[in-house]
């Protein structure tokens, strides 16, 4: 597969058509977990199907049963952590409380940098190196996507719910607090003197990251 094939595609329509049976699920979660170590560690280029194979305690065949290639299993961990994300605010509509809605996302995606902090790196990284696998998808379903978001944003202003903020600079702001917390959490650690966070660290952030957003959005919970 080119690096201009849409692997998130792929990654849906292979999620699609596998039998959903449990040593299935247990074992592509196991091979996922390792990749996004992997990947995380070495990069794209540098994981080796070997390694992953090694740390999720599988024979190497058993692997490529599961995922053809090396660029399949990176395709299935970008698009379980954008599916994840996304779905947080899929469903959003004009009729709905904004404070309510970025409420609830804020939240999810807080959370979302607790226990999926590895993908959300790998995802920062394939961006900040130009998108090299995920540039067809920017520039096609995500753009849709995110228009689709930005357009109910500008109907809740038409409203009179919030005041007119740009809704594009809105989720660039949602995205950058909340995956933070994720892509730069050995920073967040060594700031706060915590060797871990717990969860009333999460908690707290996600309550703070609303209150500031609404806030300056001109939202009254």
């Amino acid at each position: 597969m080119s690096s201009t094939e849409n692997i998130l595609t792929k990654a849906a329509a292979d999620k699609q058509r596998k039998p959903t049976g449990k040593i299935r699920q247990q074992n592509e979660q196991l091979i996922i977990d390792a990749a996004e170590i992997e990947f995380v560690n070495h990069g794209f280029k540098g994981a080796s199907v070997r390694k992953i194979a090694e740390r999720a305690g599988l024979p190497k065949a058993n692997v490529h049963y599961y995922f053809k290639s090396k660029i399949d299993l990176y395709g299935a961990v970008l698009h379980n952590i954008i599916e994840l994300w996304n779905s947080a605010f899929n469903d959003i509509k004009p009729d709905d409380d904004p404070a309510e809605a970025l409420a609830a996302y804020i939240h999810s995606k807080v959370m979302y940098s607790k226990t999926n902090p590895l993908a959300s790196r790998i995802f920062a990284s394939e961006i900040i190196h130009g998108a090299p696998f995920l540039s067809r998808y920017i520039e096609t379903d995500f753009e849709n996507w995110v228009a689709e978001k930005a357009n109910v944003i500008k109907a809740w202003i038409a409203q009179g719910k919030m005041d007119p903020v740009d809704p594009y600079h809105l989720l660039f702001l949602i995205w950058a607090s909340t995956q933070h917390y994720a892509d730069f959490g050995e920073q967040v650690k060594a700031v706060l003197g915590k060797e871990n966070l717990a969860d009333e660290d999460y908690q707290q952030a996600a309550e703070q990251i609303t209150q500031i957003i609404l806030k300056g959005c001109g939202i009254k919970r």
